[in-house]
């Protein structure tokens, strides 16, 4: 039987030290199956359709807040005069279309079709508001999703968000 040299016994050794350095196959699937598995464990937590829909429904109340916040602007500039073309006792979709194409019972609003809208835009209101609030999700320039209306008996002045999804109604008045 022959003996290794030093140098033979350094060098085998050298050898079994470098084929030691790297990951097995099987210790890198394990890991990155404990990483998804981390992964969807937080996604699932967090549930983004709900966080979404919850921030939707946040700025809709800022918008009722803007819009409401710019009548009572106007009223308290005009004397105590409302803004002409709101609708009393009846909700009137803020937009700028003529008329209301088709009708909206969602979120506490109720709009029938043909009923006409108020154009925020280019009413007496427009100087008070920077832009026209938009429902983030189905709102339109022509139809925002957004209703005022006065209060015949009291004239009270209240704003909705017809397009409301994890609350059921978005509303102000004053």
């Amino acid at each position: 039987m022959r003996k290794m040299t030093n140098h033979q016994k350094n060098s085998a050794l050298q050898r079994g030290a470098i084929a030691q350095r790297g990951f097995t196959l099987i210790e890198l699937l394990l890991v990155i199956a404990i990483i998804v598995a981390l992964a969807v464990t937080v996604f699932v937590s967090l549930n983004p359709a709900l966080r979404l829909s919850q921030a939707r429904d946040a700025r809709r109340i800022s918008d009722v807040d803007t819009l409401l916040t710019a009548t009572h602007e106007y009223i308290v500039d005009n004397g105590g005069a409302y803004p002409l073309g709101i609708a009393t006792s009846s909700d009137s979709m803020i937009g700028t279309c003529v008329a209301v194409a088709t009708s909206t019972t969602s979120g506490g609003c109720n709009v029938l079709a043909g009923s006409a809208c108020f154009n925020a835009a280019s009413s007496s209101l427009a100087p008070y508001l920077k832009t026209i609030p938009i429902d983030p999700l189905n709102g339109t320039a022509s139809v925002t999703d957004y209703t005022i209306t006065i209060a015949a008996s009291t004239s009270i002045v209240t704003i909705k968000a017809c397009g409301a999804e994890k609350i059921a109604e978005i509303w102000s008045s004053r």
